[in-house]
């Protein structure tokens, strides 16, 4: 026993020792990503994009199931976009609650015969919808097939070479899809997909579609998830698009090649990761084919989401999303340490095996070995304190320096006491919240072996003024 133990701690320490460097490459790639994105807008006038004939039109498409509380604001705010054309198609994914009626309600929708070909299949479309008042807007009402199965009705009827894809329960600020469709304007090369970051809408005031004032949100756990979405999106996302090397554009907030979407077959629809698999399906076919692609992430563009406000919620949530990861990962295991995936296939997915997937096992077994040494007298307490504060300072470090880092460059919460509320929860973030999510992410892995097919939705509070 005690010589296992021993072996263990071991290997757990040789794998912080391989980890480490990979962190430390991507705040390191992040931070130069970030100053090198100032210096562009600077010297860029976004404005110009907006009168430009050269900038393409964009389909957006927007699943939705049981969304009636903040679907009205969501399409208010896509529709009130700066860009110069666009299409905002609503899939209503055999809705139980009353978010058709909303629609109807809100956007007076009548029924309508489209031309369309079916080149992706989906479940049976019941009734297409156009609103009197808003001629780009169309609503599909459909059986329920799940998220894919929506996303791929909406390709279906889009008519623009790219697409966007939001969330129901998100608003986008006025200029999120003209500084996210820059990049694609600005390249040389195809750029596949760009993506903006998405930021916790909780404790905002959103009234019309608009996000009139940023506020952090009353509960604990919410501020938590500010803090996490900041490290993953400022730190995780932007230092892999600066390597050109990112393998997952949020299904919140991103745009995508609909030509390259199609040739792949568009989303799979019997996997819950779908913006994550798309994406690396797409890496996949541009480098088997030889083409020079790009595919990024854009900081600046945000889109406001409103994330679970209990942990029971949140829960559910994290599972469905590590159940993801794992079945988009061992469909695509053919890419691993496969030079014939460049960066992706060598650095990016091997990353996301041992640190994402494989990562809140070792970290648990961690845990474990320390109690355990520490009990059978193999770790003395002035080791074990050293062990944890180690621990803990390093990841905490990072949780700290987005914070800083989203105030020294956007600076979105202005408030002196909101920053330090950040802060203060940005040193709860590595414990014992990252403790908690380690569970969640292991007992998705273990769902992932039942197979279950879910929407996930989460419950929603509802856009209204004062609240998110």
């Amino acid at each position: 026993m005690v010589q296992w133990l021993i072996l263990l701690n071991h290997l757990i320490v040789a794998y912080f020792a391989v980890v480490m460097p990979f962190y430390g490459l991507l705040v390191v790639a992040a931070l130069w990503s970030s100053a090198r994105y100032r210096r562009m807008l600077q010297g860029q006038v976004l404005r110009r994009f907006l009168h430009s004939s050269l900038t393409p039109p964009v389909s957006i498409l927007v699943p939705a199931y049981n969304e009636e509380l903040s679907i009205a604001e969501s399409v208010r705010s896509l529709l009130r976009l700066d860009y110069p054309a666009l299409e905002v198609i609503i899939i209503n994914d055999g809705s139980t609650d009353g978010t058709l009626e909303a629609l109807r309600r809100d956007f007076a929708l009548v029924p309508t015969c489209l031309a369309w070909r079916p080149q992706l299949p989906s479940a049976p479309i019941r009734s297409l919808y156009i609103s009197l008042d808003e001629p780009r807007l169309v609503v599909v009402d459909k059986v329920n097939g799940g998220k894919s199965d929506a996303l791929n009705a909406g390709l279906n009827l889009a008519r623009s070479p790219y697409f966007c894809t939001v969330d129901a329960d998100v608003v986008l600020e006025s200029d999120a899809l003209l500084r996210v469709m820059a990049p694609v304007l600005n390249s040389r090369s195809l750029v596949l997909a760009s993506g903006g970051i998405v930021r916790v809408a909780n404790g905002c005031r959103v009234e019309r579609g608009k996000v009139r004032r940023v506020g952090l949100p009353p509960r604990g756990v919410e501020v938590l998830q500010v803090v996490e979405y900041l490290r993953g999106f400022l730190f995780g996302r932007q230092g892999w698009s600066a390597l050109n090397a990112l393998l997952i554009i949020s299904g919140a907030f991103g745009v995508f090649s609909r030509a390259v979407a199609m040739e792949i077959g568009g989303y799979r629809r019997d996997t819950v990761g779908e913006d994550m698999d798309l994406v690396v399906r797409m890496h996949r076919r541009l480098c088997e084919t030889g083409r020079p692609y790009r595919i990024l992430f854009v900081p600046d563009p945000v889109c406001w989401t409103e994330v679970p406000a209990d942990l029971a919620v949140l829960a559910r949530q994290r599972r469905r999303w590590q159940k993801g990861l794992l079945d988009v990962l061992w469909r695509n295991r053919r890419m691993m340490f496969n030079p014939r995936y460049g960066r992706a296939g060598l650095v990016s997915f091997p990353y996301q095996v041992f640190v994402e997937l494989l990562g809140p096992i070792v970290e648990l077994v961690g845990i474990f070995c320390i109690v355990a040494s520490a009990a059978l007298g193999l770790l003395g307490q002035a080791s074990l304190l050293y062990l944890l504060l180690v621990g803990y300072l390093a990841g905490t470090s990072i949780s700290v320096a987005a914070v800083l880092l989203e105030e020294l460059t956007y600076r979105r919460y202005a408030s002196l006491w909101e920053l330090l509320r950040l802060l203060g929860y940005a040193f709860l973030d590595f414990f014992p919240y990252r403790q908690f999510l380690l569970v969640c992410r292991v007992w998705g892995m273990l769902d992932y072996l039942r197979r279950p097919r879910e929407w996930g939705a989460q419950r929603r509070v509802g856009f209204s003024p004062g609240k998110a």
